[in-house]
């Protein structure tokens, strides 16, 4: 669990109060003492954020040695309006929190309906001519980009509080677009970020043993945000999806309260620096005892403990920071995802968070990524969570904990992934949850696409206030700086976006303990060490790609060494690539019409581009991995939506049962192993009887060296065996070697696959990787 619970007092523009707001940049005490941190429910055993009942949300709180916790996740009244100050008389439909409203039932007409690319587009045209200020609601007409007239939809239920207690605080972990709250009619506050959490102090009108009415007022879309605020920008979306689509509680807790905590570990030696934020609402000066205990995850042993005396003026916070050392624990990996709770009391507030020991960062002299001090080869996909969505079939599935297990988890594992992107829009905190148990590191993107470098566009795009964003970036990081699973924060996508890595990125960055690296799409790299991505995308016809390719054959004399993105000496992730995709059903995406009309004939079936798309990208994926041009490789997309009038798609067979299309899933469990393969041959045709030298590349992903027998070998279509060859391998830990052969294509003709095949006999891989070529033996002159 992140830990990272908080209580910034929320004004009515959606930011901390202005009185905590003075400058721009902020240092990390300061950042602690004005924000605070949340923390997850989710690692307290005996609540279910699966909670859903007709009556309303958890009405069981939980005590926790001086904080008691109250789920509200359930099923919760809704209704819809235009006034922005109204609450509506009546509440005719119900919806899950967490969730999305269109699944609400009955359902609401036209929801998820707006526009926008256009949206943004109009913004644009005001910032311009000087006509939209930070802070405002823009007045445009919104029937341009929204069939909707409803500009709000209203959340409403109700739980019993328990007896007196000194605080009573309200966390919404993430609503989309923007949260106001009321509570027994009386308004509390508006936090407007649409992904990051939000905090309400309910101390002064809550009813203590006896029920009380909590309203939660969303925007129906992001035309109704105040300008400056993000709602996020995907040129690829069709639908802005409202819904309170994380976590909602309620904590209750006494005086001193400890408002945030925050944990960073540290490898050598083992040890956890922990910055604990206290504060006295009390008119007098206390004094208490701060208590600390480590216990391995799923354990009650406790294998440190910690105490300290600690004196709070009068209304004071006060941020204590501790080294605990923790000798012998064992560190966290993709390959062992060990976590640890840390527990700290007051005697009257007690919070516990989850971690893991691990330090992550990139290397610009060696281009490479290092976990836990050794360098580390990231292999994995993108999750475009809030394209799914829009997905006809999404329903509940995002908030169903065994579905998610599964697709963070086991299919992972299957295709020897270790990484993923979140890409364009953020997950509820479950997925980080389950991907720090997975072993997942996950580079963490910000809704943010502005588009390349372009006339005009770079010096007229100010659709981002600068203070705004930084709020924004300090909540994201006080929301997950306690994940594990967490290794990079992606600042934007494929953006020109200059005051990212100038301004923003700078004021946050000491916030994170951690010292995580920071990714930042087209612009300079913040850090000295921060990676670049990279977007190679071979196959997109676009009259201004450089690097377009009209079929694999042209691969085998590149080198690997093809960029889109920004120049740099700095480690490099590939997190995009192929411009292939297909639908579930096999159609092309309106991306890639053009292209397969050019790939296969007309006469090609869906199954056809199912088996084509699989083996081509399989085949990018192993020249991508051989050249090691690249830290990280991840393919794009692994989780998307897939429709008619879609741009991508995932290469899911069925997604409700997460059965992965059988072509993309045999040829990428290949392609991504950690002993990887590629044959540099490409041809479609060849001579029969002719000889040529082929080129075996492999490489090891593992530390430990390997060896064992590469064989190259051509079978007819049936799989009968024509010729082959074989040779010893040997790699070192992390290594690479091009092994090549005198090959002689056998007299038959006819259709054939060539194929490498690695066999290891010692190290710690010991599963063959087969890499493919078709090919077929031509007779005559």
């Amino acid at each position: 669990m992140a830990l990272c619970w908080g209580t910034g007092s929320v004004a009515n523009n959606g930011s901390l109060s202005s009185s905590n707001r003075k400058g721009s940049t902020m240092d990390r005490r300061k950042f602690l003492l004005l924000m605070g941190s949340g923390i997850s429910q989710k690692y307290l055993p005996h609540l279910s954020i699966r909670t859903s009942t007709e009556s309303g949300a958890s009405s069981v709180p939980h005590e926790t040695g001086g904080r008691t916790i109250l789920s509200l996740n359930g099923t919760w009244e809704i209704d819809d309006s235009v006034s922005a100050d109204v609450i509506p008389s009546s509440f005719s439909h119900k919806v899950d929190v967490p969730g999305l409203i269109h699944s609400s039932t009955p359902p609401f007409p036209d929801v998820d309906e707006f526009d926008g690319g256009a949206w943004i587009r109009e913004l644009r045209q005001n910032e311009i001519e000087e006509h939209l200020h930070v802070g405002e609601i823009p007045t445009i007409d919104l029937s341009r980009f929204t069939v909707q007239e409803r500009r709000y939809f209203w959340y409403r239920t109700t739980f019993v509080a328990p007896s007196t207690r000194q605080l009573a605080r309200l966390r919404v972990n993430k609503a989309q677009f923007g949260a106001a709250v009321w509570l027994n009619s009386s308004k509390i506050g508006e936090h407007y970020a649409c992904f990051t959490a939000g905090h309400f102090d309910l101390s002064e009108r809550i009813r203590w043993s006896a029920e009380n009415e909590l309203v939660v007022r969303i925007g129906a879309h992001p035309g109704v945000l105040p300008y400056g605020v993000i709602g996020g920008i995907d040129w690829e979306k069709k639908a802005w999806t409202p819904g309170i689509y994380d976590e909602v509680s309620v904590y209750f807790n006494d005086n001193p309260a400890i408002e945030s905590v925050q944990i960073a570990p540290r490898i050598s030696p083992l040890e956890i620096l922990v910055q604990t934020r206290v504060r006295n609402y009390r008119p007098e000066p206390l004094q208490a005892v701060l208590n600390f205990a480590v216990r391995p995850n799923n354990s009650a042993q406790v294998i440190q403990r910690f105490a300290r005396q600690i004196s709070l003026e009068a209304g004071a916070e006060k941020v204590f920071d501790e080294k605990i050392p923790l000798p012998g624990a064992r560190l966290w990996s993709p390959e062992d995802p060990q976590l640890y709770h840390l527990e700290v009391s007051t005697g009257t507030d007690h919070v516990t968070a989850r971690f893991g020991i691990r330090e992550f960062r990139f290397d610009t002299p060696t281009q490479r990524a290092y976990l836990n001090g050794q360098p580390y080869f990231l292999r994995g996909s993108n999750v475009t969570l809030h394209r799914f969505f829009e997905d006809p079939v999404s329903g509940r599935l995002p908030w169903d904990e065994m579905w998610v297990r599964e697709l963070l988890t086991n299919i992972p594992k299957r295709l020897n992934w270790n990484c993923f992107r979140f890409c364009i829009g953020p997950v509820p905190d479950q997925w980080l949850d389950i991907a720090d148990e997975a072993g997942l590191l996950i580079q963490y993107e910000y809704p943010i696409w502005t588009g390349p470098r372009s006339a005009g566009v770079a010096e007229t795009f100010k659709v981002y206030d600068e203070k705004q964003l930084t709020l924004e970036f300090s909540e994201w990081i006080r929301d997950h700086c306690n994940h594990p699973s967490v290794a990079i924060w992606d600042a934007s996508n494929e953006s020109w976006f200059p005051d990212l890595s100038a301004k923003i990125i700078p004021a946050v960055r000491a916030l994170d303990l951690s010292e995580r690296p920071w990714e930042n799409s087209y612009n300079p790299p913040a850090g000295p060490d921060d990676p670049v991505e990279q977007h190679p995308y071979l196959f997109d016809p676009s009259p201004g790609n450089k690097i377009h390719i009209e079929s694999m054959e042209d691969l085998e004399f590149r080198g690997g060494a093809d960029r889109a993105g920004l120049p740099t000496s700095h480690a490099l992730i590939l997190n995009e690539y192929g411009w292939l995709w297909v639908n579930r059903d096999g159609s092309p995406t309106t991306l890639t019409k053009k292209i397969w009309e050019k790939i296969l004939p007309a006469s090609a079936t869906p199954e056809d581009r199912l088996e084509e798309y699989a083996y081509l990208i399989a085949g990018l994926t192993e020249y991508w991995r051989a050249y090691r041009h690249f830290a990280a490789v991840m393919h794009f997309v692994f989780l998307s939506y897939s429709k008619p009038d879609g741009a991508t798609s995932d290469s899911f067979q069925d997604v409700k049962g997460l059965k992965l299309e059988p072509h993309f899933e045999e040829y990428m469990i290949n392609a991504f192993r950690p002993i990887g393969v590629y044959i540099n041959f490409w041809r479609p045709t060849v001579q029969a009887g002719s000889a040529r030298e082929l080129e075996v590349m492999m490489i090891n992903d593992h530390a430990d060296p390997t060896s064992g027998m590469i064989s190259i070998l051509l079978e007819d279509e049936g799989g009968r065996q024509l010729t082959k060859m074989e040779a010893p391998f040997a790699l070192s830990g992390f290594g690479q070697q091009t092994y090549c052969f005198d090959f002689r294509f056998p007299q038959s003709v006819g259709k054939c696959w060539l194929k490498a095949i690695a066999n290891p006999s010692s190290g710690k891989e010991k599963t063959m990787t087969v890499s493919r070529r078709r090919v077929e033996l031509m007779g005559g002159a």
